[in-house]
């Protein structure tokens, strides 16, 4: 038997993709199994619903089976193909995508999945910058990506459109230009280094003891992430003690709705949370923690007069939004929303750039130089991060090939017509993929696979200015991340007080696997040897 799927038709190009199986009676049970599957699925629920006493509940399972019983207008074969094919290559996802849109003359692909919206993916710079600023408006976030992370950001800034956004936009703005904003980032970063990270470090290199470079970043990304958003410390770092229930919680909000998105059918998840069961129930009460942490924080910086705007009453961002006279709720879906996005994303580029050097000492070898020349680094300050090029090209090289972030997704709110001629229909998902723009040869050479940082470098060795479309790692257009800047501060921070000390030397001889979440992560960790680098003993 042989299924086609389509997967683009433009004007200028037409993909499709042969899924052959043998023998052929296997394929077709397969696609019987899932149909009669989810009929008896459907068929009990709407059966049980009928005993339940409780009007409410069988509102509800009414009302959700409703909404996943499939429209007999879709492809029913086409969708089928998408989804035996998508579970083929679930192992790979990122190398299939990646694959099929370096076989598309536009770099553009569709998808069809089993009773969801089309999926357009791209990496196309051109359409990248028309859906992330010629035509902005008719690209918002969507309801269908708000309903994934909406339970655990909530009305914060990452997970709204419209009015909210912008209002939150303009605060966070204003703030993350603040000189004494970067100020206080720095000085949080320089006791972390010294106190906490740097010991670590010297600990495992007289000992002889491995260490997860991973997860000594992930939590000195939140215990620095806190300081910054909330004031306080976690004190993650103190691998004395467990991981605080924030932090605890966190990953598991993290996590759970990173699953959602990949979910092949989202009538799974949303069963789930219909009846309280299994992750559903557990992203519950994770988000309930998180959210009560940060509310129980608001009240004791409102009873104690520390909501003075422009960190009268701190330097953290929740005293500056405090000071705004935002709604408390709003206030705390915002905070939650950078504590995600300044946790994860920074540890995981310079976890993946860690690595690389790792098996590129010449190249680590130049960047240790850089840092030597800047003078002392035992206190960096503002002006001494912004002169290490060479450093921030490892970091732009590095996030080319291992990007925090893999893809995002918008939603069309009208009919459109992309610049390569893909048409886009109302409620189509329109997404953008990093990790394959970062791997087109159309885009960056036949070298695309290289770690070469010199490619980010003019001649005169200042940092060159790379179209955001073409490397949208920290989107672009009016969404384009606040928080650039500092995250930049941040990595060459760790990245210089690291080096200038430390060599790792990787346990591991292989390739690590890249496994996208909400943010990408290296599987079974990063672990290394330390060594004092020479000069250091």
């Amino acid at each position: 038997m042989c299924v086609f799927i389509s997967f683009i038709f433009t004007q200028t190009s037409y993909i499709s993709l042969s899924l052959h199986f043998i023998p052929t009676m296997a394929a077709f049970s397969l696609i019987l199994s899932l149909t009669l599957g989810f009929i008896i699925i459907f068929t009990l629920l709407l059966s049980s619903s009928l005993l339940l006493s409780n009007k409410r509940h069988r509102f509800r399972l009414r009302k959700f089976i409703a909404s996943i019983i499939p429209n007999p207008k879709l492809p029913l074969l086409s969708n089928a193909a998408c989804l035996i094919s998508f579970y083929k290559n679930r192992r790979r996802l990122l190398s299939w995508y990646t694959d099929l849109l370096s076989e598309s003359a536009t770099q553009t692909i569709v998808v069809h999945r089993l009773w969801a919206p089309r999926t357009i993916v791209t990496a196309n710079p051109d359409n990248v910058e028309y859906i992330l600023k010629t035509n902005f408006p008719n690209f918002p976030k969507g309801k269908p990506f708000t309903e994934l992370l909406g339970d655990f950001l909530g009305v914060g800034i990452f997970n709204v459109d419209g009015d909210k956004w912008s209002v939150q936009r303009k605060l966070a703005s204003h703030e993350f230009s603040a000189k004494s904003l970067r100020e206080f980032v720095v000085k949080v970063l320089e006791d972390e280094v010294s106190k906490r990270l740097i010991p670590i470090l010297e600990n495992a290199a007289e000992n002889g003891r491995v260490l997860d470079m991973q997860e000594v970043l992930r939590r000195f990304a939140f215990d620095t992430i806190c300081h910054v958003s909330l004031g306080i410390d976690p004190c993650c770092l103190d691998f004395s003690r467990a991981p605080p229930p924030l932090a605890a919680a966190f990953d598991a909000a993290s996590e759970i709705s990173a699953m959602r998105a990949a979910a092949p059918v989202s009538a799974v998840w949303r069963l789930k949370r219909v009846l309280n069961l299994g992750s559903e129930r557990e992203l519950k009460e994770a988000v309930k923690l998180v959210r009560g942490c940060v509310d129980e924080m608001i009240s004791e910086r409102i009873k104690n007069g520390g909501g003075g705007g422009g960190g009268s009453g701190g330097g953290d961002l929740l005293s500056r939004f405090l000071g705004a006279g935002l709604e408390d709720e709003m206030v705390r879906d915002m905070v939650i929303s950078f504590l995600m996005a300044g946790r994860d994303t920074t540890s995981s580029a310079v976890t993946w750039l860690l690595w690389l050097l790792s098996g590129h000492r010449g190249i680590e070898k130049r960047a240790v130089e850089e840092i030597a020349s800047i003078g002392d680094t035992q206190k960096l300050g503002f002006d001494d991060l912004k002169e290490m090029n060479f450093i921030q090209a490892c970091l732009c090289e590095s996030m080319r090939l291992y990007p925090p972030v893999v893809w995002d997704s918008k939603h069309a709110a009208e009919d459109d017509v992309l610049p390569d001629g893909t048409p886009v229909s109302r409620g189509d998902r329109v997404t953008y993929f990093q990790y394959g723009m970062g791997r087109m040869e159309e885009l960056w050479g036949s070298d695309r696979l290289e770690f070469r940082p010199d490619r980010w470098l003019d001649r005169a060795g200042a940092v060159k200015k790379v179209s955001p479309y073409k490397y949208p790692v920290f989107q672009a257009g009016p969404r384009v991340c606040l928080g650039k800047e500092m995250a930049f501060i941040q990595m060459k921070y760790v990245v210089a007080s690291v080096l200038s000390r430390f060599e790792l030397v990787p346990v591991r001889p292989e390739t690590p696997a890249f496994v996208p979440l909400l943010t990408a992560y290296m599987a079974g960790g990063f672990n290394v040897r330390v060594r004092r680098r020479r000069g250091q003993e």
